[in-house]
């Protein structure tokens, strides 16, 4: 099991790197981070710019993945991001990995002056913004007329270092977004049923199953290995606390290796946040046993 960390881009910049240097000499394996223009509780305080974030850590880091958690097509052009995602993926040595989701209904989905969108009107949106994007970053000229977006002879040199490109992490919960997980991600992510009123471990834990399960029936129809994905849990905020202790993150990282899941991600606690409330210690105590 890979563990990684999120990180919000709100820090100032010489805190952001002393605890991005310190993460990788602990031995984790990613660093992610949300790609908003504003979030929740965060609206009124600095907030930075996902991919220039990204990029400055790759430049003072060395060997961590590094991953936006997640790009949406809500204020995103499959075009602009896969040139910058292209950049980037020079810039870190290889070492990054695009997570792109259909995006919310919050800040970002109205600040551009459109309306909200509904869940449908999003999961369409997000197959073509996923598909042009898998042809930006495998072609070194793509072009692509549909109903969201027109791409006219585009091109992308020098290509990705990844290859045949860098790879797409989807965050994925109903039918048709783990069908598109299916066909085109080389990960997915969930942190359950982010909607469901019961958020109890158990009632995660059985979402979490069904859409497993979903995801398993859509690589079999395109006649993929499931195996061949990646399975990315994002802790959530639910009334499981597996930061409590070493002792509950090793069994909930048990549990969900049961589940076949390859890689956990949890967000750093920050003093004064209202939500990630743990001791920070925990951070390294994690490390000290389950990294070395």
């Amino acid at each position: 099991m890979r563990i990684g960390v999120l990180l919000l881009p709100t820090d100032p910049w010489p805190q952001t790197v002393a605890r991005a240097r310190h993460l990788e000499a602990l031995g984790y394996a990613h660093l992610w981070t949300y790609d908003h223009l504003s979030w929740r509780r965060y609206r009124e305080q600095p907030w930075h710019a996902a991919i220039p974030w990204l990029t400055g850590l790759a430049g003072v880091t060395d060997r961590v993945r590094l991953g936006t958690m997640v790009t949406s097509p809500t204020f995103r052009h499959p075009v602009s991001l896969a040139k910058e995602a292209m950049t980037l993926d020079h810039v870190s040595g290889g070492r990054l990995t695009l997570g792109v989701g259909a995006g919310g209904t919050g800040f970002d989905a109205t600040v551009l002056g459109e309306a909200v969108r509904t869940p449908r009107q999003r999961a369409a949106r997000l197959a073509e913004f996923v598909e042009v994007l898998d042809g930006l970053l495998r072609e070194p000229a793509y072009s692509h007329r549909g109903e969201h977006y027109v791409v006219d002879d585009a091109r992308m040199l020098p290509g990705c270092v990844q290859r045949p490109r860098l790879p797409l992490a989807l965050a994925a919960a109903g039918p048709k977004t783990l069908a598109l997980t299916a066909r085109f991600a080389d990960a997915w992510i969930t942190f359950g049923e982010p909607d469901a009123a019961d958020q109890s471990p158990a009632a995660i834990e059985a979402a979490v199953r069904r859409q497993a399960a979903i995801l398993d029936e859509r690589c079999a129809e395109l006649g993929r290995d499931p195996a061949t994905l990646q399975r990315i849990y994002l802790v959530g905020n639910t009334a499981e606390r597996p930061l409590a202790s070493v002792a509950a993150f090793e069994d909930f990282v048990g549990r969900y290796a049961a589940l076949g899941f390859t890689d956990v991600v949890f967000h750093d606690p920050r003093p004064g946040d209202p939500v990630w409330t743990e001791d920070p210690a925990i951070v390294d105590a994690i490390a000290g046993r389950l990294l070395h």
